[in-house]
């Protein structure tokens, strides 16, 4: 029967509710006249004009002030405040309208004591069908799993009142490192310590874990994290609170763990003078402005307002989609940026030179490059012509059209590199260093990291695919080890860096301690209340897949050729110190790249980029 009443169109929801408030409307009127009689009350003459008047006056203001709108599942104390409202209201019409029209045989005290006998009757209906509903939701929900909230603070009671009343939880508590917190109970919600946990899944069958600790540091979510995963169960985060009150989250809405939970160090807080200072009433160009990089450089210079933001971009539906986006972030935010979508390549100098003529842009952010090793390794001649004279191509219409900074997105690969796609970025910052010496208008500088977290080339979405997928996890070498940074940290890290360079400056970020892959992936499985499936534990879930080295793979990546970095006034941005060739002894080099290039000549093309980029091994690496 619930599950049937559950099942109405809302329209029929509110109807039946109407009804039901007429109903009580009724049945306080005449409880009014029998407790003012003073005995049982049967109405005669004018007395029935008071049971018409009462439904007549109170429907209109209850739609009024929305309450047919309210779901009975999620109201709280907002809707009570709002009946009171529409009752107090009520009471006041009825008490006019009874003084106006001094029916013989109504006492003028019904003003009072009807709405008042209503509003409890209402308040107690509203009660009774929320409780009802929640019954029937914590019933259902035992089919679901059993859940517990870790954090009793402001969040975690919030989100616990709005999942009591989902339909598919049955949330067994909270838990908590506050001593004064423990043992006591939330809205009936008892609080359990955290070493607690691991006997509560024993002996309560929890499946998942929710974190709701939004103000927690970086340090003390990794700590609790550290302590869930050797257990089977399920962990992640909340989603939006106003997602969660609306009523329409499911257990797929929770997010899983962010992954700078399980790598990340605390951010720091970025110098807003820093980001600023190129920016602010600008026209500031982004090439690649449809990746994962470049996309997030124009969120985030959006946000100092430029007087106009470039987005160069190939790939069409990139360009759109990030297009689309900005467009929507300005009217949210009533930004008067004009956005300028533009296509093209930077391998096409054509084309540069009419997007630089037309909009003279004062700084650019180079974002735009072949970035997949196994694909510029099988590629190398497109890999040299997009990544290394691309650059160049961006950089001369830069310094030829009077662009004030230029800023190369780098990478670590671009260290003592053993790959073609390490060694042409490698080129591409080699390129910039000898147009810095030659004393151009246009300041020139590069920021190299590590991996981005989410980017098309990270690791992390391909395992969660793979999680999903039911395994296995696929790793290339149990030693494989890499830097992360989450994808806004790196972005606002990269647009402070561009504005300290001085010229031909090459800024390393701090990428904080490397991680193991393989280390990676056995967290995540953890974290997702899985087991790793290997020689000890074969009745694991998910098995972790060596599957060796790829073509031009290191084991190990490197932000720094030289020694000695210097620290800069940021603390996570440092400056390298490292040797590069003058424009004259450059550029015969880049002539025969680019020959070699466009005729395919791979050997040649090795060779060059051996002679220039220290460090480079054109031989993939081979392990023993």
């Amino acid at each position: 029967m619930q599950s049937r009443v559950l099942g109405w169109p809302l329209a029929v929801k509110r109807l039946v509710v109407l009804a039901l408030d007429v109903a009580l409307a009724l049945f306080a009127t005449w409880a009014a006249f029998a407790l003012r009689l003073d005995g049982f009350f049967w109405p005669v003459g004018a007395q029935w004009a008071v049971f018409a008047v009462a439904p007549v006056l109170f429907v209109p203001i209850f739609i009024k002030l929305g309450l047919y709108r309210a779901v009975f599942r999620y109201s709280g104390q907002a809707a009570l405040h709002a009946t009171g409202m529409a009752v107090l209201i009520y009471a006041c019409l009825l008490s006019l309208v009874l003084l106006w029209m001094r029916w013989p045989g109504v006492p003028r005290s019904l003003g009072i004591l009807q709405p008042l006998v209503f509003l409890f009757l209402v308040g107690a209906s509203r009660a009774v069908a929320r409780f009802w509903l929640a019954d029937l939701s914590r019933a259902q929900s035992r089919r679901e799993g059993t859940l517990l909230i870790y954090g009793a603070g402001t969040s975690g009671v919030q989100t616990a009142e709005a999942l009591r009343l989902s339909q598919q939880y049955s949330l067994l508590g909270f838990v908590d490192d506050d001593d004064d917190k423990v043992g006591r109970h939330i809205n009936g919600l008892r609080v359990y310590a955290s070493p607690e946990v691991s006997e509560l899944i024993a002996s309560q069958g929890v499946t998942d874990i929710l974190l709701a600790m939004p103000s927690a540091s970086r340090e003390r979510r990794n700590a609790i994290l550290g302590s869930l995963r050797d257990l089977p169960v399920h962990v992640r985060t909340l989603p939006g609170l106003s997602d969660l009150a609306s009523g329409r989250v499911t257990v797929q809405d929770f997010h899983e763990l962010e992954i700078e939970d399980l790598l990340g160090r605390e951010p720091v807080v970025p110098r807003a003078e820093l980001l600023a200072q190129d920016l602010t009433g600008q026209v500031v160009l982004v090439t690649g402005a449809g990746g994962s990089i470049g996309s997030e450089l124009t969120r985030q210079i959006l946000q100092q307002r430029p007087r106009q933001l470039l987005l160069f971009e190939h790939n069409e539906f990139g360009l759109y989609a990030i297009h689309q986006e900005l467009q929507a972030i300005c009217l949210a935010a009533g930004l008067s940026v004009e956005l300028v979508p533009l296509l093209g390549s930077i391998a096409n100098p054509h084309r540069l030179k009419a997007v630089f003529s037309t909009y003279q842009p004062a700084t650019v952010y180079h974002a735009a490059a072949y970035k997949h090793v196994p694909m510029v390794e099988d590629n190398p001649g497109e890999g040299v012509r997009n990544n290394v004279f691309g650059t160049l191509n961006l950089a001369q219409a830069a310094a030829t059209h009077g662009a004030r900074r230029f800023v190369l997105i780098s990478t670590d690969k671009a260290v003592r590199p053993t790959n073609v796609m390490g060694a042409t970025k490698r080129m591409a910052e080699l390129v910039l260093q000898a147009l810095a010496a030659q004393s151009h208008g246009t300041t020139f500088c590069m920021v190299r990291f590590g991996n981005v977290l989410g980017s098309s080339g990270s690791v992390v979405p391909l395992f969660r695919k793979q999680l999903a997928a039911g395994g296995p996890l696929t790793v290339t070498h149990a030693e494989v080890t890499r830097y992360f940074m989450t994808i806004p940290e790196a972005a606002q890290l990269v647009l402070q860096a561009g504005a300290m360079g001085q010229g031909g400056d090459v800024f390393l970020l701090d990428m904080g301690q490397p991680v193991k892959i393989v280390d990676l992936a056995r967290r995540m499985i953890e974290l997702s209340g899985l087991r790793v499936r290997d020689a000890a534990h074969p009745g694991g879930d998910i098995e972790i897949a060596i599957t060796g080295l790829r073509p031009g793979e290191k084991l190990y990546e490197e932000l720094l050729i030289g020694d000695n970095p210097e620290p800069t006034s940021h603390p996570r941005i440092m400056k390298a110190h490292e040797d590069y060739l003058d424009w004259p002894r450059l550029e015969p080099h880049l002539q025969t790249l680019q020959q070699a290039g466009l005729e395919g000549d791979v050997a040649t093309i090795k060779a060059v980029l051996q002679t220039c980029v220290q460090g480079y091994q054109a031989q993939p690496a081979v392990l023993d």
